[in-house]
């Protein structure tokens, strides 16, 4: 006879979105970088939710695909360079009230065997509440059935990066093109080409440029990275309509530039010529 098999499935939400709140935890910053001499950082946390809640602290490690998900590594390879060998961080678990704090402190210990180029980890932030399974309520007697339970599992990961020795990096925007959806819904799609040996980060603009008057933002992505893993991302950014505006009637120009936290820096452009 063949006994019954409960199988159950766990959903782990990752979301690497200067605050980011996902649940009832805000996170303050959502990612960490030393580079120079600095070697001490402070994340603040917050419970925004109306019930006490216990989060743990670990570490993990992620690549990233050209369409930019974050994929779980569990056996990094040699080619992988792992920042939390480096890192110490305290405490490893929070209980926070509702509406209370807390800092977590991070420390980077470099040596002197480090390689030139980027350490990368990340900070899993996980729920602890007790979880309850969904699926089958009541499960069947019938003891050749399958069994299924599901249970999701809530968190947030930031990445903490440590920028070692002579580093480098440049970018250029390819592949640019316009997408009508619906006669109203545009996308421009383009990629983010990536040359060094550090990660890029920053944000997206879309301005159109008309034939006649001047240009005027009618798209924008913030917080977009381009991890060492990869040399290009592939983007789409929906472009907002606006009444009267025919995008056939002159060109786009896409940026890409330094983040909203950071001295404005431009580190590609490329321009789209729609005109008819």
């Amino acid at each position: 006879m063949i006994s019954k098999l409960s199988l159950v499935l766990i959903f782990i939400i990752v979301l690497n979105l200067q605050s980011f709140t996902q649940g009832n935890l805000l996170i303050t910053p959502k990612r960490v970088v030393f580079d120079g001499n600095n070697q001490k950082a402070e994340l603040n946390l917050m419970n925004t939710g109306t019930d006490s809640a216990t989060y743990s602290i670990s570490f993990r490690q992620y690549n990233m695909t050209e369409l930019g998900k974050l994929m779980l590594i569990e056996k990094p390879d040699s080619a992988q360079m792992p920042a939390e060998p480096y890192l110490r961080i305290f405490p490893r678990q929070v209980t926070l009230a509702p509406g209370e704090g807390q800092v977590i402190m991070l420390q980077c210990r470099r040596n002197s065997g480090m390689k030139t180029g980027e350490y990368r980890s990340h900070l899993w932030f996980r729920d602890e509440k007790n979880y309850e399974a969904s699926g089958n309520e009541k499960p069947s007697l019938d003891t050749n059935q399958l069994s299924v339970s599901v249970t999701a599992i809530f968190g947030i990961t930031i990445p903490i990066i440590i920028r070692s020795g002579e580093i480098n990096v440049s970018s250029h925007l390819s592949d640019l093109k316009l997408e009508i959806q619906k006669d109203t819904i545009s996308f421009i799609k383009l990629s983010i080409n990536r040359t060094g040996n550090i990660s890029l980060y920053g944000n997206l603009y879309v301005d159109f440029v008309p034939t006649q008057g001047k240009p005027f933002e009618i798209g924008r992505l913030n917080s977009i990275g381009v991890y060492t893993n990869i040399s290009k991302r592939i983007i789409s950014i929906k472009l907002n309509n606006i009444p009267g505006i025919d995008l056939k009637t002159g060109k786009l120009k896409v940026r890409f530039t330094s983040p909203d936290d950071s001295k404005y820096v431009v580190y590609a452009e490329e321009e789209l010529s729609i005109t008819n």
